[in-house]
C-alpha cells in the first residue's frame, strides 16, 4: 500500500506524527505537504495529492488542514476520489467499509495526535466490503460522470 499525505500551512506539526506513526508501521507514503512556516491554501494541496491516486499512483490519501472540511470539499472535486472528512472512529471505518473511501481529511484544530493516529490505522485497515454497497458506490461513480 502507498499512501499520499498532503497539509495546508495548519497541518505540519500533527502530518509530522502521523508522518512518525506511519514510519513506525512501515507504511510506504510520499509527503506532499509543506513544513512549518510555509504557506499554502488548502485547494492546491487537495488536488495535489488527489491527482496522485486517480492517476493510480498512490492507493490512498490523507490530507490535513485546519478542520478537514476544505480539504474534504476540495479532494471531490477530482473525478475518482471519495473523500471523508473524519473526527471519531466509527466514521472512519465505515466510510471505509460502506462508501470505499479512498482519502482520509482530518483536522488539526480538531484532532490531538493519537486521536489522528487511530483514525489513520482504522481507515488503512479496513476493507471495503463491497455487495450491496458496491451498488451505491456505482451511483456515486454515475453521478461524478453525468456531472
Amino acid at each position: 500500500m502507498k499512501i499520499a499525505i498532503g497539509c495546508d500551512h495548519a497541518g505540519p506539526a500533527l502530518k509530522a506524527e502521523i508522518l512518525a506513526h506511519l514510519d513506525e508501521k512501515g507504511i510506504e507514503y510520499t509527503d506532499f505537504g509543506i513544513q512549518e512556516g510555509e504557506k499554502v491554501d488548502y485547494p492546491e494541496k487537495a488536488e495535489e495529492v488527489c491527482r496522485k491516486i486517480a492517476d493510480g499512483s498512490y492507493d490512498m490519501g490523507i490530507l490535513i488542514c485546519g478542520t478537514g472540511v476544505g480539504m474534504s470539499m476540495c479532494a471531490n472535486k477530482v473525478k475518482g476520489i471519495r473523500a471523508a472528512c473524519c473526527s471519531d472512529y466509527f466514521s472512519a471505518k465505515y466510510t471505509r467499509a460502506h462508501n470505499d473511501a479512498n482519502v482520509l481529511c482530518i483536522g488539526a484544530r480538531v484532532l490531538g495526535a493519537g486521536l489522528a493516529a487511530e483514525l489513520v490505522d482504522v481507515f488503512i485497515e479496513t476493507p471495503f466490503e463491497g455487495g450491496r454497497h458496491q451498488r451505491r458506490i456505482d451511483k456515486i461513480t454515475d453521478i461524478e460522470n453525468r456531472n
